[in-house]
């Protein structure tokens, strides 16, 4: 999973049935759960889903709908948009249910159970208009019914019966035949009404985890599909006001993938591989949470609709390619919590510096390996997570924190997975290197744990350091120890020296809301329900150039209001800002009002970034050269 960083800045600023049914349980291979979810026939914003899960020989049974999904480190608690829940016997007659808390409940004289039905809400609608509170699903796990699109991550409309959770699933999608639908779980059959209005697509999945694990999206989408090497890629985008097309991304979706094969070699192995785009426009029941959840051959992307084509570019490019590089981890490279993991009562790794943070510097690290981004960008781009990362509890044992991570202090410091988590990653990548002379990396150490584990063998939780530094160098281990498991911080100077790098200042390009790195330039008074320019803002070029003051309050941006309500969502955008773009600004400075109204030109900001030393050793530069490729 990646959230988009922006967020957090802003987050921060803003404090059928019958006697021939077979008996099943949860060691049977018998017949497959039946479900069903009908989007033709969408009551108040809900569809109606049914549960067939064949004969019990329990008195008793208990189903439930996730708490708590993988990869989203949350609790989300799908159970929670559920209504209307109700148990039939075999004559048509409703069974007791007894809600046990949000996401469970028990049916008692189970044997007589035919089948459950209940309507599922969707939580796009439920997100704050402002921002997401902690009790609302992360927008890309997140469930969508809406007239022209619907996003079904299915651990919003299914779950599954405690004592069946090997059972195999098949699942009926029922939508108007005018849409197009798009899913890699297994299609086994297309039927059409007799009236040719309605199409029901029919899918396999050989245990719960499928379910969870192959989102899919209907409605009117625009769809590509285009071969990269030899991966089918199926590019789904919605684009409610039609700014953005599936064509007009092709091209940054296939340099991408292409790049990541490149860079990963013999990793991947699938052979198709699903992105989902939803694009939010702002409006209320739109969703907020922008970034994107991995899934094995599959990811699902909230991104703000009001994106100019090279901002989406960039965001889909940083966004996407964290989620394909999950293939490598957690999806082939996890522990015991991850494999065996319970959506009610879940246990969590230690090692979320593996699964998110290596997997965001894989996905910095092979642009500029792979030449679609230069040195001095990818430079910014890790002195930005530096910045950001010192914000953060710099002291916090990262294994801690990722093992409590939904407590609290450890969960206001998740962000910093991407951040430090990715820095991490870095180190040991450097380490790697120097210690081989440049013939292993962070990369290939992943490739090893790949080949020794895959994706069907966990490892165990506390003995993965000492493995690691068993199969590496003792310097890595020591790294581990010191400053993954324990409490010290990283003096990342020790490591770029090793590379032939050093700290200097000087003028980089920025964006219309940072002053270099991740300085925001907005504060906001909750007092007042204001948002104001921060004394940051005068070392933004742009800003400075445009006359603005520290304290003045900003009233509109574009003509639209700018409150603490939709403050994510409108600064959010501005983040997608591009030179040449015309934007209006509505300000008021001791009372007064000031609009701005002016073509946005390149923003530069004073920064202390990373420079190439020209005192390097032929050593410092080699490094160098195998660590980023030239």
């Amino acid at each position: 999973m990646k959230r988009i960083l922006t967020t957090f800045a802003i987050s921060a600023l803003l404090v059928a049935c019958g006697a021939s049914k077979s008996t099943v349980n949860d060691l049977a291979t018998a017949n497959p759960i039946e479900t069903s979810i009908n989007l033709s026939a969408i009551i108040d914003d809900k569809a109606p889903v049914t549960i067939n899960p064949g004969r019990f020989t329990e008195e008793t049974v208990t189903y439930r709908l996730p708490k708590v999904v993988q990869g989203t480190y949350s609790v989300s608690d799908f159970g929670k948009y559920i209504d209307d829940f109700k148990a039939f016997d075999y004559d048509g007659n409703e069974m007791t249910v007894t809600k046990v808390d949000d996401n469970t409940w028990t049916i008692a004289n189970a044997t007589k159970l035919d089948k459950i039905s209940y309507m599922a809400n969707d939580t796009f609608d439920q997100e704050a208009v402002g921002g997401i509170g902690e009790e609302v699903p992360f927008s890309p796990s997140g469930t969508n019914i809406e007239p022209n699109n619907y996003v079904l991550n299915l651990h919003g409309f299914i779950g599954y019966f405690d004592s069946l959770k090997n059972a195999q699933y098949t699942l009926d999608v029922t939508a108007p035949a005018t849409f197009k639908r798009t899913s890699a779980l297994q299609n086994t059959n297309t039927t059409s009404s007799s009236d040719g209005t309605q199409i029901t697509t029919s899918y396999f999945a050989p245990r719960y985890f499928d379910i969870t694990d192959n989102p899919m999206m209907y409605g009117m989408l625009d769809v590509e599909e285009f071969m990269v090497g030899d991966i089918k890629i199926v590019l789904s985008v919605y684009s409610p006001n039609k700014v953005h097309s599936a064509a007009s991304l092709k091209e940054t979706v296939y340099k991408m993938m292409e790049a990541q094969k490149m860079y990963l070699g013999a990793v991947n192995s699938t052979p198709r591989y699903d992105i989902y785009l939803y694009l939010s426009d702002g409006s209320q029941g739109s969703p907020k949470g922008f970034g994107a959840l991995e899934h094995h051959t599959s990811t699902v992307v909230v991104l703000p609709e009001a994106s100019p084509k090279a901002g989406l570019a960039k965001s889909m490019t940083d966004v996407v390619a964290h989620e394909f590089f999950h293939i490598v981890t957690p999806l082939s490279v996890h522990s015991e919590d991850v494999h065996y993991f319970d959506y009610n009562d879940p246990t969590f790794s230690k090692h979320l510096w593996m699964y998110e943070g290596v997997t965001e510097y894989f996905a910095q690290h092979f642009q500029v390996y792979e030449g679609l981004m230069t040195n001095e960008e990818f430079y910014n781009t890790m002195m930005g997570k530096i910045n950001f990362s010192l914000n953060m509890d710099d002291t916090m044992s990262f294994t801690e924190m990722s093992e409590n991570v939904l407590e609290e202090p450890y969960a206001s410091n998740y962000i910093n997975v991407y951040q430090k988590g990715a820095l991490i990653g870095m180190c040991i990548d450097i380490l790697m290197r120097e210690e081989s002379d440049g013939n292993r990396s962070m990369l290939s150490l992943m490739k090893e744990l790949s080949a020794k584990y895959g994706k069907d063998k966990p490892f165990e939780d506390d003995n993965i350091v000492a493995e690691i530094t068993s199969m590496t160098y003792p310097s890595v281990g020591e790294f581990l120890n010191t400053h993954v498991e324990g409490k010290t911080p990283i003096d990342y100077n020790v490591f770029f020296s090793k590379v032939g790098l050093t700290l200097g200042e000087k003028e980089v390009p920025t964006n219309y809301i940072f002053a270099g790195g991740q300085n925001i330039i907005f504060d906001g008074d909750q007092a007042k329900g204001t948002i104001f320019f921060s004394p940051m803002a005068l070392n933004n070029s742009f800003w400075k150039a445009q006359g603005v003051q520290a304290g003045d309050i900003i009233k509109k941006v574009n003509g639209q209001d700018l409150t603490l309500q939709n403050a994510q969502q409108v600064i959010g955008g501005m983040f997608g800002w591009q030179e040449g773009q015309e934007i209006t600004m509505d300000l008021e400075r001791n009372g007064k009002p000031i609009a701005i109204k002016t073509t946005l030109t390149k923003a530069i900001a004073k920064s202390q970034t990373l420079v190439e030393d020209e005192t390097a050793t032929e050593t410092q530069k080699n490094l160098r050269k195998a660590w980023l490729k030239g």
